[in-house]
């Protein structure tokens, strides 16, 4: 058994690493009207780029969690976050969409593959803590893409965008090295013969398992696409639709990520006390009418409060679909559900795009309230899965808690 202090320094690091990677996404989401200015890029041609970022993500996701089962969560984790600082570093160089795309593939391979190492980690985690913890850690995630976009909209008119992103590397990688360290040094929580034994003779999933994780895999598409929609177009929303200055702008995505926070904050004990699938209910439709209000408010102050409440409705539904897909399937159930999930998150700002030059960008964020309607039907019609009877503690197939690899 793992002492309870191992378990708290884990907690502790893994928690860093979430809040690093929301610190460095949302570092470069706040620049994308600079680099888009710089790029000369139509909305189309910028979607198309951003299409490299999803790219680069999907495709290391699919990869990231048979690297997790040989390596380790932990190595892997630490490895990404290096890639994931460097490579924000890129974007400020480019000239072109073309340009822009290629650098983005680079960087979406590290966003992709360190989301599934600390997801993976954190499922391991919360099995052993024996409470349903993970909404913590994507607050973790929130808290430092509150902080990130924060900065980005102080140092707006005041650094460019490759003074702030290069500053934004080295600072991440300063704590990369801080928390890698404090990460590496914690025990793995599976055993390493149990490792082997699931290289060995790797679990076949049953089709009820594989189909829970599809589920738990599309709500979590459903409502990160509202998350990735946010973060590329909110900000250029505000300020070409309602007239906001660079800094107002992203002070929109600041009160998004500072709803998911809060929300994900109150996560454990909300869902403690509501379950699995009501939380997901709430969140969803709060989320709806949420956007709905940011994407068609005629004036900037009513914006800003739908982006909040669009925060607040999906704070917790993405962590809970991870983390059920993970108890499930280990990590490529984290893998399978993560894929979809943030393929969602980086797969719909390209659409909103072509959206946007279509009909208008109101238009097209208001697919933001259609899918978070989404999510909401389909954790109602599955209502009665096995999953959702659970308790805080994720039992796999095969007894033991968790069911996941290290």
């Amino acid at each position: 058994m793992v002492p309870g202090t191992d378990l708290v320094r884990l907690r502790l690091a893994l928690t860093a690493f979430f809040a690093l990677d929301g610190f460095v996404f949302a570092g470069w989401v706040v620049r994308i009207p600079a680099i888009k200015e710089q790029t000369g890029a139509s909305s189309s041609a910028l979607g198309l780029a951003l299409l490299g970022l999803s790219a680069g993500a999907v495709v290391t996701m699919t990869l990231t969690g048979r690297l997790c089962r040989r390596y380790g969560s932990h190595l892997v984790t630490v490895v990404c976050a290096v890639l994931l600082c460097l490579s924000v570093a890129l974007p400020p160089l480019t000239r072109s969409a073309a340009a822009l795309g290629v650098v983005l593939l680079l960087f979406g391979a590290a966003y992709g593959g360190i989301n599934v190492a600390f997801n993976s980690a954190a499922v391991d985690l919360v099995a052993a803590l024996r409470r349903p913890v993970m909404p913590g850690f994507h607050a973790a995630f929130s808290l430092g893409g509150m902080i990130g976009a924060g900065l980005g909209a102080l140092l707006a008119g005041s650094l460019s965008p490759t003074r702030h992103l290069w500053g934004l590397a080295a600072a991440g990688l300063l704590m990369t090295a801080v928390a890698g360290r404090a990460l590496m040094r914690c025990e793995p929580l599976t055993p390493a013969d149990d490792v082997r034994s699931a290289r060995q003779t790797p679990r076949r999933l049953d089709r009820r398992t594989r189909a829970l994780v599809l589920v738990f895999g599309l709500i979590a598409l459903c409502t990160a696409y509202g998350e990735g929609a946010l973060a590329d177009w909110g900000a250029l929303h505000l300020e070409e639709d309602l007239g906001a200055s660079p800094g107002a702008a992203a002070v929109g995505y600041t009160l998004f990520a500072l709803a998911m926070t809060i929300g994900r904050l109150t996560g454990t004990t909300l869902l403690e006390r509501l379950g699995r699938t009501r939380t997901i209910l709430a969140g969803g439709s709060t989320a709806a009418a949420g956007m709905l209000l940011g994407a068609l408010a005629p004036s900037l102050p009513a914006a800003l409060f739908g982006y909040a409440v669009t925060g607040l409705g999906l704070a917790n539904l993405f962590p809970v679909a991870i983390e059920r897909a993970g108890a499930l399937a280990g990590p490529s159930g984290v893998a399978a559900a993560s894929t979809l999930g943030y393929g969602g998150m980086l797969l719909g700002p390209p659409a909103i795009g072509f959206m946007a030059d279509w009909y208008s960008l109101p238009a097209a964020l208001t697919s933001v309230a259609v899918l978070a309607a989404v999510a909401t039907v389909i954790g109602f019609a599955t209502r009665d899965v096995r999953a959702d009877r659970l308790p805080g503690l994720p039992v796999a197939p095969g007894g033991r808690a968790g069911g996941v690899p290290g």
